[in-house]
């Protein structure tokens, strides 16, 4: 049976203010209580839950209660900063009350249509989402709407097969698109397709420009120019089985790209690398897709990633962060010659959810938060401090082998001793450490920390905050971080 013992953290503007309940352990017997149905429920997960998500990646999984800005809380009442905010799919923080007040609105009002028929917020969302393209890019386009990153993934594929009558695609090693069938295709991971048949339509996986892992390590020209040169020479001749110079046809219909690889380890790749890629794309008539799944909604700085690049794509899919991890939503934008009725018409593809009414109704709640602040500058501003906090570490641990970061997407590269061994063991103790909570820290002297791993060799430290994270919580994490480094180092 469940213990409400205390009440929501939500009750309490100001956490210092806390009642002396809530600022001290929870009392023995209730706290066994707490155990014995954290016991009791990972009994009835272990009979009845599938193992196929992402879950039991932890070695010993946590339940989580309540959550509010950039903090989740146990069962115990215990405060976790997160640091990577489910992926970065809650840019504007836990529980943001602006969000959440248009969503109880919209359950008032119009809390389920079917997608077939109109209602205003759809309309004005993607009106939004254009005009953020249009501002970022300068170009004209058209949404279509759906329910998770993969499915937008899957209407982009369709969008590109239209388009081009091709269905071979390029995308990058280390890129991650998504878990189903056709985003698996150009995931270049291939334990996601392994145990799944054969996959026809496998997209052919370019070098991503990695500096510190590169040919040519930590210089970042040099590295650019090898990944264009390599590149380039897939058209310089029919036998590179790319190109037919005779009908000046490409096999590929288009290039899906991350302009900040997410599960991949953030990396950032040097400034001119996307302006040079989409040139060659555009000669041989391959579409540029930018997935900003992850990246999007000034995760970055820019509403887009893209942006900082100078390069243009034909087709943007996002995700995640547009509801800050409500009621879901996801999309695709494309130019308009390749999305207009006339090309694109009625029935070309469908989800019943697709433009479900609370999914639009706290999207446009959180686009008009993103476009009522000054967002771009408070991200850039609070990804430099931050990055000099993390750069402090790296001065103190050898085993930090590389710090890089856009905005609020941050990166701290796990090492061997050497500084370049890749070290997947550091990592994961970093995070179970965090997870496991009890680190000495934080107002009660008793804090976890939510953290997550990616990169090729799954030892880097991906960092995706809340945009709204404070000076105050930069600080304590940059100290957990050190903290739960300086505890994994000293493990056997």
């Amino acid at each position: 049976m469940r213990c409400e013992c205390y009440p929501s953290r939500q009750a309490f503007a100001n956490p210092n203010l806390l009642p002396p309940t809530m600022n001290q352990t929870l009392p023995e017997t209730h706290a066994a209580l707490i155990r014995d149905e954290e016991q009791m429920l990972l009994e009835k997960e272990a009979r009845y839950c599938s193992h196929g998500d992402t879950v039991h990646y932890a070695e010993n999984p946590k339940f989580f209660d309540r959550c509010e800005g950039s903090y989740l809380y146990d069962l115990h009442g215990q405060e976790y900063l997160d640091l990577q905010m489910w992926y970065s799919a809650v840019n504007l923080g836990y529980a943001n009350p602006v969000v959440t007040k248009a969503l109880l609105a919209q359950m008032d009002k119009l809390p389920q249509l079917a997608c077939q028929y109109l209602h205003r917020e759809k309309i004005e969302l993607a009106e939004m989402i254009c005009e953020s393209v249009e501002r970022g890019f300068g170009m004209k386009g058209r949404v279509h709407f759906n329910v998770g990153g993969a499915q937008a993934v899957e209407d982009a594929l369709k969008l590109v097969r239209k388009t081009t009558g091709r269905q071979r695609m390029l995308a990058f090693q280390g890129g991650y698109h998504g878990r189903t069938l056709g985003a698996s295709a150009i995931t270049s991971s291939y334990r996601y397709r392994e145990a799944f048949g054969e996959f026809a339509d496998r997209a052919e996986f370019i070098p991503f420009p990695y500096p510190f892992r590169s040919p040519f390590r930590g210089d970042a020209v040099r590295t650019e120019d090898w990944c264009i040169g390599e590149f380039e020479r897939l058209f310089e001749h029919e036998y590179t089985g790319a190109w037919n110079s005779s009908t000046g046809h490409s096999e590929f219909g288009a290039f899906f790209v991350e302009a900040v690889q997410g599960t991949g380890g953030y990396v950032i790749p040097p400034k001119r690398y996307f302006r040079r890629l989409a040139k060659i794309c555009k000669e041989h008539g391959i579409l540029l897709v930018d997935d900003e799944i992850q990246m999007g909604f000034h995760r970055t700085g820019k509403m887009w990633a893209m942006e900082h690049f100078d390069a243009r794509p034909d087709i943007i899919v996002f995700g995640k962060a547009l509801t800050n991890g409500m009621n879901p939503i996801s999309g695709i934008w494309a130019r308009e010659e390749i999305i207009n009725p006339g090309v694109f018409g009625p029935g070309s593809t469908h989800s019943t959810f697709a433009s479900n009414t609370l999914g639009t109704a706290t999207g446009l709640a959180v686009m008009k938060i993103l476009a009522g602040g000054d967002y771009e500058a408070g991200v850039m501003n609070k990804g430099a401090y931050f990055l000099d906090k993390l750069r402090e570490i790296q001065a103190r641990h050898k085993e930090v082998g590389d710090i890089d970061g856009l905005g609020l997407a941050l990166r701290m590269e796990m090492c061997e001793a050497d500084g370049f061994t890749p070290s997947r063991k550091l990592a994961d103790r970093m995070f179970q450490i965090g997870l496991d909570g009890n680190l000495p820290l934080g107002p009660r002297n008793r804090m976890g920390l939510v953290l997550d791993i990616g990169g090729y060799y799954k030892n880097v430290i991906t960092l995706a905050p809340s945009l709204d994270i404070t000076t105050a919580e930069m600080d304590l994490a940059a100290i957990a971080l050190d903290h739960v480094l300086t505890r994994a180092k000293a493990l056997p």
